[in-house]
């Protein structure tokens, strides 16, 4: 009762503690923000040279550290399983109920409990590394195995560093989480380019290695040796050099606090806590957040495993040349997707929260407004980009990686187009998990991994390269219906006003897609059938450009951008002068 009156009275702020409130959440947002899109970019960026230095192995190297990373992925979301937010919270409620020592044995116990936990996943994928190979990479996945034991180091540690992170979020102080992050990108793009460079242009050419090796006197000795399979190995050590640069900047924000001491050697308690039982609590409760989450992770390895241990059956190709395949429907377009995706996911971190309070609060008309504005947000985002990189395939194809061959444009463009599905799952499922139907969102995940099961392999043996990308969108396509049928049971949106404005959209993507093209053939008479790379940079820069102020021109007049980011949208009609 105490506590609870502590809450009450710190929730009625002052206007003065208000202002400080909100400056220091209008701050964080900008370090996270400015943090994860520098992040974002460097992640992009670096293809282009690590690409290039592969040479003519540079598609088996993508396929090889796609399919190491995939498995990577999955294996941090199960090892963290959802204690950063988790500590957050806590670190949060017990400095409000003003008793800091409590948080401070908090984390010191969760620490141990993570370390522990990152020891056993970590022991898990390095010793079964040689059977997580050949499940994803097939039977002559012998390459793989040194990526999966580099990939290990970084999930041995990245549990631990979780909760210092969720402990800085808890205390608002997200510079120090967003620097973290932003730390860990730049040294592993550091590592990765300067390994392959040394491998690949001063050593043996061995690009498993550039992809794998794992400690720095093996780097180094590997100067000699050009071995892609080496650099392939160097690039997926880069993660864990990555995370011991993030673990630094932690270190370094606990000591620059006086935190750090205060977590060693922590004061005394006013409450009680039980860091097991916080474990297992969260667990029950992240488990339907982390599995249907990690969908498009666990069809990303599904497509892997199938694809290379089914072509076998009904084609001669070898295992470097499926490698080769496998890049051009995966790997490759995955770097560039998964920015779209990116997007996607911060529309759904920013409306969960509001979501949810409106769930709580019984507003059930603003509930509806909320889901069927979600909607025509997202598709006014992702429908223009889906479509404008799609028509930019071969520039876009030729900067990051070369001049691309009807079938990997018509790949590309299938991947490219398949993102504006997925990323609508990511904005359908959270609603349903928040608004306490984690049940029913855990049977349409599982009705949807059962549709892929099914058609995966008879698509792989009849469409080949296609077979993984029709599989996956036959099946999302069932998993999204049910989510928004749902989600329109449970809330009632208007289908009226939200396809309203989803045809708004629409007709200015239509408007943009002409412009880009228009632009991209003029380009063409300049540059050539076949333009290279800096030709391709500009063809792109410029159609794009057009193509996007097209867009923000009609959204303008047509006084969607009000619609949209409401009194934003206007300011940004007056910078752009419409």
């Amino acid at each position: 009762m105490e506590d609870s009156e502590k809450i009450m009275n710190t929730g009625q702020q002052s206007p003065k503690t208000a202002a400080k409130s909100k400056d220091q959440m209008l701050s964080g947002a900008a370090w996270r923000t400015g943090a994860d899109m520098i992040g974002k970019i460097l992640g992009v960026i670096y293809i282009i040279p690590w690409y290039a230095w592969m040479g003519r192995f540079g598609n088996e190297a993508n396929s090889l550290f796609s399919m190491g990373y995939n498995i990577y992925a999955l294996f941090l979301l199960i090892s963290t399983v959802g204690i950063p937010a988790a500590i957050a919270r806590e670190v949060a409620r017990y400095n409000t109920l003003d008793d800091p020592n409590m948080a401070y044995r908090l984390v010191r116990q969760m620490l141990g409990v993570m370390l522990v936990l990152g020891i056993v996943a970590s022991g898990l994928m390095f010793f079964l590394a040689g059977p997580l190979s050949a499940l994803v990479g097939g039977k002559d996945s012998a390459d793989l195995i040194p990526v999966m034991k580099s990939l290990a180091l970084a999930v041995l540690i990245f549990p631990s560093m979780s909760v210092i992170r969720g402990y800085f979020q808890g205390l608002n102080q997200v510079k120090a989480y967003a620097m973290s992050q932003l730390l860990e990108q730049i040294v592993r793009v550091i590592w990765m380019l300067a390994a392959t460079f040394a491998i690949m242009k001063l050593g043996s050419h061995n690009w498993q290695n550039a992809v794998t090796q794992s400690t720095l006197a093996a780097f180094i000795g590997m100067l000699g040796s050009h071995n892609w399979q080496n650099a392939v190995t160097q690039s997926t050590l880069a993660a864990f050099i990555g995370m011991l640069g993030s673990y630094a900047v932690l270190f370094y924000y606990l000591q620059k606090s006086g935190n750090l001491n205060k977590l060693i050697n922590p004061g005394p308690v006013k409450s009680k806590i039980n860091a097991l039982e916080i474990f297992r609590s969260t667990l029950h409760t992240a488990i339907p957040f982390i599995v249907i989450g990690s969908a498009i992770q666990i069809f990303k390895i599904i497509d892997n495993s199938t694809f290379m241990n089914m072509m076998p059956w009904v084609t001669n190709y070898s295992h470097n040349e499926l490698l080769v395949l496998m890049s051009y429907f995966s790997a490759n377009t995955d770097k560039l997707t998964m920015v779209l995706l990116g997007v996607a996911l911060t529309l759904g971190s920013v409306s969960d929260p509001l979501i949810t309070e409106h769930y709580v609060q019984g507003n059930r008309r603003e509930l509806a407004t909320l889901v069927g504005y979600n909607f025509q947000l997202y598709v006014g985002f992702m429908l223009p980009a889906v479509i404008g990189m799609s028509l930019l395939t071969k520039p876009i194809y030729t900067i990051f990686y070369q001049i691309p061959s009807g079938l990997q444009s018509s790949l590309f463009v299938f991947a490219i187009l398949q993102t504006f599905l997925l990323g609508l799952y990511m904005i359908v499922y959270p609603p349903l998990t928040v608004m306490d139907h984690k049940r029913l969102a855990m049977r349409i995940f599982t009705l949807t991994l059962v549709i892929k099961l099914v058609l995966q392999v008879p698509m792989i043996l009849i469409f080949h390269t296609y077979g993984p990308l029709l599989a996956t969108t036959v099946s999302f396509l069932v998993g999204v219906f049910l989510f928004i049928r749902k989600l329109h049971e449970l809330t009632h949106f208007s289908i009226k006003n939200t396809v309203r404005g989803i045809q708004g959209a629409t007709l200015l993507t239509g408007f943009m897609a002409i412009v880009v093209i228009i632009v991209e053939i003029i380009l063409g008479f300049i540059f050539g059938k076949s333009p290279g790379r800096i030709a391709s940079v500009f063809i792109a820069a410029i159609a794009g450009g057009a193509g996007f102020y097209t867009y923000l021109w009609f959204a303008a007049k047509l006084g969607l951008l009000e619609k949209w980011f409401g009194p934003r949208g206007l300011s940004l009609r007056r910078k752009l002068h419409i």
